[in-house]
């Protein structure tokens, strides 16, 4: 029986008008008239469909193709390790792994049967390696334009009145999500005219929530979001790990945390961090910038602009010219008291670390420090309280572990105490006007690599740093003594 759409679609117009009238001051509004026909293979229903296509590139870390995507749970073997992947969260645990040491050779092996997920959500079960390349190799490359638009997305539930001119059938179909939306769109014919309620929210990549009131409209807002953001199609997960990053952030961490040491560096395929193992930067909130080593100190400035993944720091210091660039800010990470910001620029890294203890700050909190040449009143720090080994470098090597168990007790009377469940005695003394601190554990191993008269690099009522440089190669121990 032929169905009576005009009382319909003004019910539907009614609604549509009072949901507009409660969410106005909520969104951006594209004017435009209710309701227009969705044509099939029209531009806005290309742009809708290319919306709802499966994005396979989340899963890149495991698949290495974002055409399809892996459907979880599954189990791979990373470097060795076997892991469940029963989420999105195991992502991180496979990137940790392949990013726990930079000079190794990554693999991960896929435990088959699995079940693919192809762009137009048809399932497919792969039983090898083979049968996933041959469905893989038709898909664009690494970060190449490929059909779907992740810089967009719709929200659901979005509802659409559906008419065939050739039997007149009246239906109404409610779409909750993208695979609905895309298979429906797939299969719309010429003489199928559909009307979608208006209006539609798109959900930009930044958050931002637009309201389409028109077909016009929804195609202007999907093609500008075509090409308006980093689809982060890389093979890894997670490339842009600063979706959330602003400047504010940048700066609060840079400023409030001492002692930024270079983890890593690289500029023109040459590893370069072991020439500044000893180096330590300073930010301060007026934009200077100063680096302490065992030569002296050097100045310069520092900028942070922009937003998301696109913010840059941008360094200029007239004697370090490896570290003068604006380099994008590709992650701020932050784990218990320890602090790393990751810089890119092409293939070219630069990795700040920092231990950012809570006395830590751009204040006075964290209490005076020397100007690099340890000139502060080291007996009164070393003698309150007890310390622990944060840092030890013997010769760039990180041999901190030898001592997370020793906690250490500075005398009045020259006498260290390192206890670790059974006490060691040694000897302490500052020399030069608080210039230098001599060590003397005896042969008592692994103290015994504590042996020398250290030069004080930096010191404070929370943080000791001390530098050891070689006569013979040259090559610096480092060792930093925290408040506990």
């Amino acid at each position: 029986m032929k169905k009576n759409i005009k009382p319909f679609s003004l019910f539907l117009l009614g609604l549509a008008l009072l949901f507009f009238s409660c969410r106005e001051e909520e969104f951006e509004l594209v004017e435009g008239p209710r309701e227009e026909v969705l044509q099939a293979n029209s531009t806005v229903a290309t742009l809708l469909q290319r919306t709802a296509t499966n994005d396979g590139s989340h899963d890149n870390i495991i698949d290495m193709a974002s055409c399809l995507s892996v459907q979880l749970p599954i189990t791979v073997i990373v470097n060795g390790q076997e892991i469940n992947v029963d989420s999105e969260d195991d992502f991180d645990t496979i990137e940790d792994i392949f990013d726990a040491l930079e000079d190794d050779d990554d693999s991960l092996e896929i435990e088959f049967p699995i079940t693919v997920i192809l762009k137009d959500y048809t399932e497919v079960l792969i039983f090898d390696a083979d049968q996933l390349e041959d469905l893989t190799e038709d898909c664009s490359g690494e970060n190449e334009p490929d059909e779907d638009i992740e810089c967009a997305d719709i929200k659901y539930p979005i509802t659409a009145s559906i008419f065939n001119s050739s039997n007149e059938v009246l239906d109404v179909i409610t779409f909750t999500n993208d695979s609905d939306l895309y298979r429906f769109l797939d299969g719309l014919e010429d003489d199928d005219i559909v009307n979608l309620d208006f209006p539609i929210t798109v959900v930009l990549f930044d958050g931002t929530e637009v309201l389409a009131a028109d077909l016009d409209a929804l195609e202007r807002i999907l093609d500008d979001a075509s090409d308006d953001c980093d689809e982060d199609d890389d093979n890894d997960y997670d490339d842009d790990d600063c979706d959330s990053c602003t400047t504010d952030q940048l700066s609060e961490v840079l400023v409030g945390c001492p002692d930024w040491r270079v983890d890593r560096l690289e500029r023109d395929d040459q590893n370069l961090e072991e020439l500044y193992e000893s180096y330590l930067f300073g930010f301060s909130e007026d934009g200077t910038l100063e680096v302490f080593s065992s030569t002296g100190t050097l100045e310069g400035t520092w900028e942070a602009e922009g937003s998301a993944n696109e913010i840059t720091l941008s360094i200029n210091i007239p004697d370090l010219n490896d570290f003068n660039a604006s380099w994008r800010v590709h992650e701020i990470e932050q784990e218990g008291d320890a602090r790393e910001i990751d810089l890119r620029i092409g293939e070219d890294r630069l990795e700040f670390e920092s231990i950012c203890t809570s006395d830590s700050s751009g204040d006075d909190s964290a209490g005076d420090t020397t100007d690099g040449n340890g000139t502060m009143d080291l007996n009164s720090y070393l003698t309150e309280g007890s310390w622990s080994v944060s840092t030890y470098l013997d010769n760039g090597l990180d041999e901190t572990s030898d001592f997370s168990a020793y906690t250490f007790v500075f005398e009045e009377n020259g006498v260290v105490t390192a206890d670790n469940g059974s006490t060691i005695t040694g000897a302490w003394a500052i020399q030069e006007s608080g210039d230098k601190l001599v060590l003397d554990f005896g042969t008592a191993l692994p103290l015994d690599e504590f042996n020398d008269d250290w030069d004080v690099f930096l010191a404070s009522d929370t943080r000791i740093e001390l530098n050891d440089t070689s006569g013979g190669d040259g090559m610096t121990d480092t060792l930093i003594l925290t408040k506990q």
